[in-house]
């Protein structure tokens, strides 16, 4: 069984012209410091082709090769439209690893990142909250979170006990 620490990066928007978003830049760095740390670590970028450009796992992937990260510790989910089907994603991607899962989104959506790779099966070991821009108030994106985590979090639990 492989033991290696797994990094999961929930995904954010691409900007019209392909290039990745500031919230998406700042996840992958936050990703890419955590991974300093985790000897050998794992990085998956998740999330599909949204309103533009390429999926946002790939353009993830590039910015973490363009971090120095190595094509083969890269292992993208492109197929997540959001936040729950991402992490049922990687949750069928990584069975059969003992190795710990950290999730890396920004901080209003951490939690119900982490909650939800835990609630399908993965053993989460912790997490990192990408910094917020100059000027960010997350207070709307805080009360989305309200709603959102306890439904994902029973629609998480009970495709767990159908088994998926």
């Amino acid at each position: 069984m492989n033991e290696q620490p797994v990094i999961v990066i929930f995904g954010a928007a691409v900007r019209p012209d392909a290039r990745p978003s500031q919230t998406m830049q700042r996840r992958v760095a936050a990703a890419v410091e955590l991974g300093e740390r985790l000897e050998g670590a794992v990085f998956v970028p998740t999330g599909g082709q949204g309103r533009h450009g390429p999926a946002e796992s790939a353009v993830m992937a590039k910015l973490l090769r363009d971090w120095g990260i190595a094509a083969e510790r890269i292992l993208e989910e492109p197929t997540g439209t959001d936040t729950l089907s991402s992490a049922r994603a990687v949750a069928a991607m990584l069975r059969g690893r003992r190795g710990p899962v950290y999730a890396v989104s920004s901080g209003y959506h951490l939690r119900r990142c982490a909650l939800l790779l835990r609630l399908l099966g993965l053993r989460v070991a912790g997490g990192r909250a990408a910094v917020s821009g100059p000027g960010f108030s997350d207070l709307r994106w805080r009360l989305r979170e309200v709603p959102a985590l306890p439904y994902d979090a029973v629609l998480a639990a009970w495709h767990r006990m159908r088994g998926g």
